[in-house]
């Protein structure tokens, strides 16, 4: 091992790290969601999408498709484990309507990436020809999850407050972005540092939007706190790591 690879072996340990407290920044959510028996107004898409994020990118780092990627199949593997307890929790206290919207999500989550997984291995047989196949449909679902902070951004602009946009949270999608955008800059890897890169710019312009309208923010106390939201949710939600 060289010392490049060995840097980024160990970047990649940090990476996998911080990813883990992402993964984990819904378990308040869930924790409220046990002690009331309800899911109340919060959502399961954002786990659905979550899941098929990571099972794209443990596809991704298989040595089939992308060798030498193990760190990438590990923390997307732990947050895919854990997005399935989120959506047991969530499935065991909804509705009909919402067991049945869990359930034909993840049917056709793993419709598509069945189909994805065929045609890779089926009409691409190098391990550069399935990489550039299966990271262009990485980067397009990350491109996604990295979006979705746009409405609380936005929500934070109109309202001269932070009061939905947990410091820590932003704090840890901006170190996330950036550990993995060094992972994949020392071993170039286009789709980890496109998906990752646009991680640590939204994580960047949060932190900022933060420092701007702290002061402004009103200090009260809310029956739901920052900590409860759906932190996975299209309404200023942690992003999914690589």
């Amino acid at each position: 091992m060289t010392s490049v690879e060995r840097i980024r072996f160990w970047v990649g340990v940090v990476g996998n790290v911080i990813s883990f407290l992402l993964f984990a920044s819904p378990a308040p959510t869930f924790m409220r969601i046990l002690r009331r028996k309800s899911v109340e107004e919060f959502k399961p898409d954002p786990y659905i999408a979550t899941v098929l994020n990571c099972l794209f990118w443990i596809f991704y780092g298989l040595p089939i498709v992308h060798p030498d990627s193990t760190l990438v199949v590990t923390i997307n593997s732990v947050g895919l484990a854990m997005e399935v307890g989120y959506l047991t929790i969530f499935f065991i206290y909804t509705n009909g309507k919402g067991r049945l919207r869990i359930i034909g999500g993840l049917c056709i989550e793993a419709v598509i990436v069945g189909i994805v997984a065929i045609i890779t291995l089926l009409l691409f047989h190098t391990h550069g020809a399935r990489s550039n196949f299966v990271g262009i449909f990485c980067v397009i679902f990350g491109v996604i999850m990295y979006a979705s902070p746009l409405t609380i951004m936005a929500k934070v602009i109109r309202t001269k407050s932070v009061e939905y946009m947990p410091f820590y949270l932003s704090l840890a999608n901006f170190l996330n972005g950036s550990v993995w955008l060094t992972y994949a800059l020392l071993k170039f890897d286009l789709y980890i540092l496109i998906a990752n890169g646009l991680g640590a710019v939204s994580g960047a312009v949060q932190l900022i939007l933060y420092a701007c309208y702290y002061k402004t923010t009103p200090k009260k106390t809310k029956d739901v706190k920052p900590s409860e939201m759906q932190l996975t949710s299209p309404n200023g939600e942690s992003q999914p790591p690589v």
